[in-house]
C-alpha cells in the first residue's frame, strides 16, 4: 500500500497536512465538506476524529452512537438524513436528538453547525447511503478482532453482554455494506503519529469532486 505524497510526514505532520487537504476540497453537501471516519468498533475512531477536529481548528464532530439505539444499532440512516444531511444541503444548521444509552431514550435536540468541515464518526459512517455526500472517507485500518478486543478491554466486564450482541451485528453490516473498499484514506496507528495511506477508493475521489463541480 503506497503512502500518498499528500499524507507523508513532514515538518507539519500528517494530521495538519490532512486538515489542509480537507479544507481545500470542494464542498460535498451544501457548504459542508462532510468527512466520515469509519472502522470497526474499538479501532480508535473517536480519538482520531477528535485529533483531526483539533487540527481543523475545532471542526464539529457528530458521533453516530448518538443516532443509533439499542433496537437500531445500524438503522440510523433515516435519522441522519432528516436531522443532519437535509439541513446541511439547505445551508442550515442541523439539529439532532442524541440517544441516551442508559435511559434508552432520545434526548432534546442539539445543534450541529454547517461548518466548512464536519466530521461524522462511527461504525458504518461510510455506508453506501452516505458516500455520495462525502468529501472524504477515512477508514481506521485495524483488524476486527484487534479492535474488538481493545473495545472490550476499554468497556470492562459490565459491557460484555453488549459486545456479544454487537460483534455479529457488525459482521453482518460490513458483509452487506462494506466501507473499506471505498475508503480514500487508511489510518493506521503509529507510535506517535498515525500513518495515513492511500485507500482503495482513492481513485474515485477526483470523479466525485468532478461530479460536484
Amino acid at each position: 500500500m503506497r503512502q500518498d505524497p499528500a499524507h507523508q510526514s513532514g515538518p507539519a505532520g500528517p494530521l495538519p497536512r490532512l486538515a489542509a487537504e480537507l479544507r481545500a476540497a470542494p464542498p460535498s453537501l451544501g457548504p459542508v465538506r462532510l468527512v466520515a471516519v469509519d472502522g470497526h468498533a474499538g479501532s480508535g475512531k473517536t480519538t482520531f476524529a477528535g485529533r483531526l477536529a483539533e487540527a481543523l481548528g475545532g471542526a464539529p464532530v457528530l458521533h453516530l452512537d448518538d443516532l443509533a439505539s439499542h433496537e437500531e444499532l445500524f438503522a440510523w440512516t433515516a435519522r441522519l438524513r432528516t436531522q443532519v444531511l437535509a439541513p446541511f444541503s439547505r445551508d442550515e444548521e442541523a439539529r439532532y436528538r442524541p440517544y441516551d444509552w442508559r435511559r434508552r431514550a432520545f434526548g432534546p435536540a442539539r445543534p450541529l453547525p454547517a461548518a466548512p468541515v464536519v466530521l461524522i464518526e462511527g461504525v458504518g459512517a461510510g455506508r453506501r447511503a452516505v458516500r455520495p455526500v462525502l468529501a472524504r472517507l477515512l477508514w481506521m485500518d485495524v483488524p476486527a478482532l484487534t479492535a474488538h478486543l481493545r473495545g472490550e478491554r476499554r468497556d470492562g466486564p459490565e459491557q460484555a453482554a453488549f459486545w456479544r450482541g454487537w460483534m455479529p451485528a457488525e459482521r453482518r453490516h460490513f458483509a452487506s455494506d462494506p466501507s473499506r473498499p471505498f475508503a480514500d484514506t487508511l489510518v493506521r496507528h503509529g507510535a506517535a503519529e498515525p500513518a495515513l495511506l492511500s485507500g482503495p477508493g482513492r481513485g474515485h475521489l477526483d470523479r466525485r469532486a468532478g461530479d460536484r463541480g
